[in-house]
């Protein structure tokens, strides 16, 4: 198996694993900051905040593979 063709097997599996746990990883905060505004809906605004913030940076890790992604995709194919 040659460099090229690794690459080309790993490039998609790292996406679809940054995928994954960024899914994973905003489901659960995204839970556990309702169950905290269940508790006490006096703070709803703060967790609110501090959910999207949380939220907008687990997003940027897929972001990140995708840009890598799209960087490493030339390198596939070109002798």
């Amino acid at each position: 198996m040659d460099y090229q063709s690794m690459l080309a097997w790993a490039l998609p599996m790292g996406v679809g694993l940054a995928a994954v746990g960024s899914g994973l990883g905003l489901g659960r905060a995204v839970g556990s900051a309702m169950e905290a505004i269940g508790r006490q809906p006096e703070a709803s605004g703060k967790i609110q905040t501090a959910m999207i913030i949380g939220a907008a940076l687990i997003e940027a890790l897929t972001i990140y593979a995708l840009v890598v992604f799209f960087l490493m995709f030339g390198k596939i194919g070109a002798h």
